[in-house]
């Protein structure tokens, strides 16, 4: 099934107010053909190591089903406050260096489930992209829903008359996850969003004794879809003990354990994405 109206192609920036996005520079979405690859890790750790690189990063949880970014980063019961322009977002840090958003901040107990209907999740997103003063950011970073389903192609459409700089994919190394990422590809193409490239999650166990990585799922799935596609391949990021703990403590993985075996595959992605920006607006 192809796609209709803006996703197939139109231009519908024609006549469109910049608003609440108009102190953002680049928009980097990230996506996955399925659920349970770590998108929301991915997200969380690349916007720290951009700010760890001197940009002023945003983060727009819109998995409305599980919104875990508030407590990767410490944030969970947050208020969230209103100002004249919108919903004024979380700063995470003392530096506001890092703002969030999520429906986590909206709902009225953690364990609560967003029971609604496409709609009603689709018309939440297109607020949360409308709705939400940023101020000045360097990078937003948008955690999006898994697959292509209605929240999905809702936030791909609200946010592409904002031009995004392009979606990071994420996948894991065995071939039942790489055949559905690569459905996810194939929707970036058909909706005319530039792929910065595909990362790589889960990419074997690093042992915290002897750094060893055991690579308990497959091997190159990820490398291998990229070549395939013919789009950047970012990197293999490694099931790190202590970037589990971080990331269920709330602690900021990037400044905290630079020592650790997932530490370079992240820094390095944030470095790609640093470096891609120049050509992708090009």
């Amino acid at each position: 099934m192809e796609a209709t109206g803006e996703l197939a192609g139109e231009d519908p920036s024609a006549g469109l107010e910049p608003g609440n996005l108009s102190g953002v520079r680049h928009i980097i979405l990230v996506l996955s053909g399925k659920g349970g690859v770590g998108k929301s890790t991915i997200s969380t750790e690349l916007a720290l190591a951009l700010r760890h690189e001197g940009k002023k990063v945003g983060i727009l949880d819109v998995d409305l089903c599980g919104p875990s970014i508030p407590r990767m980063l410490q944030a969970q019961g947050r208020a969230v406050h209103q100002c004249d322009s919108g919903w004024v977002p979380v700063f995470v840090d003392q530096e506001q260096s890092i703002s969030l958003m999520s429906v986590g901040f909206l709902l009225e107990r953690p364990d609560e489930a967003v029971v609604w209907r496409g709609p009603k999740k689709s018309a939440l997103i297109k607020q949360f992209v409308s709705d939400v003063a940023w101020g000045e950011l360097d990078y937003l970073v948008v955690d999006t829903p898994p697959g292509t389903s209605d929240e999905h192609m809702a936030a791909v459409e609200a946010l592409r008359p904002y031009r995004p700089l392009g979606a990071l994919v994420v996948t894991t190394p065995q071939a039942v996850s790489v055949g559905d990422v690569r459905r996810e590809l194939t929707f970036c193409r058909k909706t005319g969003l530039q792929v910065m490239g595909v990362v790589e999650n889960m990419s074997g166990f690093a042992c915290p004794h002897c750094a060893e990585c055991t690579n308990i799922f497959s091997r190159g799935g990820g490398e291998e879809l990229a070549r395939l596609a013919g789009v950047p391949f970012l990197g293999s990021v490694p099931l790190d003990p202590e970037l589990s703990r971080s990331l269920e403590e709330g602690r900021d993985f990037i400044q905290e354990f630079p020592k650790s075996p997932a530490f370079p595959a992240l820094a390095s992605i944030a470095r790609e994405v640093l470096n891609a920006t120049p050509a992708l607006l090009s």
